[in-house]
């Protein structure tokens, strides 16, 4: 298997657009890679990557979490420490109004609509970033508040005004150039830009994790202590290998719904009649589930705090109540868990109604002829289609609720370095699986296109979408 890899890596060589493609993506990966070091002007970035990498269990599992996706910009306080999130929030929420507004969904349909709904989708971007940033440079001005147990000062500057401005600036422009950066690589290199830019600054941790997993295996109370290490190592390597094996299955997944069309004539043309299927995909809303369940549960702690000690300070039943309540939904409880998947899994069923439309899918078919063996056309074919995606969709659901919660009970109930926790599942873990599937799928069929062998040779990689 790794000839056959190597062989692969040197037929990509010898076709030159292919072989260009992946150096243009090689070269701005690497652009992408060099602005997670570069410290915003008046911070010092030193004081909170130590903290980052001294307190990695308890710096809290959402820090890390956002700063996995930055590449460890945020850690640094780097020019892009807000990453290629904002850029994709936006994009979400551009979609998610288009299929709710009547509005954008006309438009989108319209000639030149769609570049009107990307440029929509840029100015949002530029919003939430200035929102994130002014968030992000508070926490920086004031970090006892929001990094547990941070001793020092971060901000080197006495003048606030031109901090404020200066960090919002800076990281907006960051954010933007990463957006431009993708977009690059989409159109010239190999790959989808923006989930190449997530995926190198996931795979960007991984020295860390590994530094993780070491210091686990250092014994600090003699022999027990090293034999219960030895025997979480070995259960976090099997569990690495399952999760990795079931993302690929569940990424893989699909329903083939046979579709039958029947003969006929359009104009001049005859169009002979033909069996096909339609693929109805098991995790069919990806990561998003996940993503839209982090992004609200991030903040009702911190406003619970807020309310009980900025707006009811004084009235301590109200006070003692919402700071219970934040204590409970504070990351990694009970209620956190119950709370996070009870919401992908209402996400997962959201992102299907609003993306999945069967009653157009059915109406598309009966216009070309075609119609599902075994169910009538019109309204019977698209119940069908809804009722085979809601029992698919269970499935799918199901399989993100496991593998989002794996990295939460690691870290906080076997006390497994936050680092390492999040190689185990989550969003890093599909996300990165999904990507490095998307790219081999591409680059595969450029050599498939000029009579070269792929990654396989026997079977093909199918395309996540």
């Amino acid at each position: 298997m790794i000839r056959s890899i190597l062989s692969t890596l040197g037929n990509c060589i010898k076709i030159p657009e292919l072989k260009s493609r992946i150096l243009f993506t090689i070269l701005l990966l690497a652009v992408c890679r060099l602005t997670a070091f570069i410290v915003i002007p008046g911070i010092n970035g030193q004081a909170l990557a130590k903290y980052f990498n001294d307190n990695a269990q308890n710096s809290g599992g959402l820090l890390v979490m956002y700063n996995t996706f930055a590449g460890g910009a945020l850690g640094n306080c780097a020019v892009s420490s807000l990453g290629i999130m904002p850029y994709i929030s936006a994009t979400i929420i551009i979609q998610l109004l288009t299929a709710v507004l009547p509005r954008l969904s006309k438009l989108a349909r319209e000639e030149g609509g769609r570049a009107q709904i990307i440029k929509y989708g840029r100015y949002l971007t530029v919003l939430l970033c200035i929102f994130q940033g002014a968030y992000f440079a508070s926490s920086w001005l004031h970090p006892e508040n929001a990094f547990r147990n941070f001793q020092g000062q971060l901000v080197i500057t006495d003048n606030h005004f031109l901090y404020y401005f200066v960090t919002v600036t800076v990281m907006t422009a960051g954010t933007m150039l990463l957006m431009w950066l993708g977009e690059q690589i989409t159109e010239r290199g190999i790959g989808n830009g923006v989930s190449l830019i997530i995926t190198i600054g996931i795979l960007a941790r991984l020295p860390n994790a590994v530094q993780g997993v070491k210091d686990m295996f250092i014994a600090k109370d003699g022999g027990e202590a090293t034999h219960h290490l030895a025997g979480t190592g070995v259960v976090l390597i099997i569990l690495l290998v399952f999760v990795i094996a079931g993302v690929i299955a569940i990424t893989q997944a699909q329903r083939k719904i046979p579709v039958q069309y029947a003969q006929r004539a359009v104009g001049r043309k005859v169009y002979a009649g033909g069996t096909s299927y339609m693929p109805l995909k098991v995790n069919y809303a990806g990561v998003m589930p996940i993503i839209f369940a982090q992004s609200i549960l991030m903040f009702p702690h911190t406003i619970l705090l807020w309310l009980a000690d900025s707006i009811f300070p004084k009235v301590a039943p109200v006070k003692d109540a919402l700071t219970t309540l934040a204590i409970q939904l504070d990351y990694g409880t009970f209620l956190y868990l119950l709370v996070y998947s009870l919401m992908i899994l209402f996400f997962s069923y959201f992102w299907v109604a609003t993306q999945f439309n069967e009653i157009q899918i059915a109406d598309d078919l009966k216009k070309n002829g075609g119609y599902i063996p075994g169910v009538r056309p019109g309204q019977m074919t698209s119940d069908y289609l809804h009722n085979a995606m809601s029992r698919i969709t269970l499935a799918g659901a199901l399989f993100l609720t496991v593998i989002a919660t794996i990295p939460i009970i690691l870290a906080k109930q076997m006390h497994v370095d936050q680092n390492v926790a999040q190689f185990f599942g989550g969003t890093s873990i599909l996300i990165a699986v999904g990507v490095l599937l998307d790219t081999m799928r591409q680059v595969e069929s450029h050599l498939m296109m000029r009579h070269y062998d792929g990654f396989l040779k026997k079977g093909r990689i199918r395309g996540r979408f």
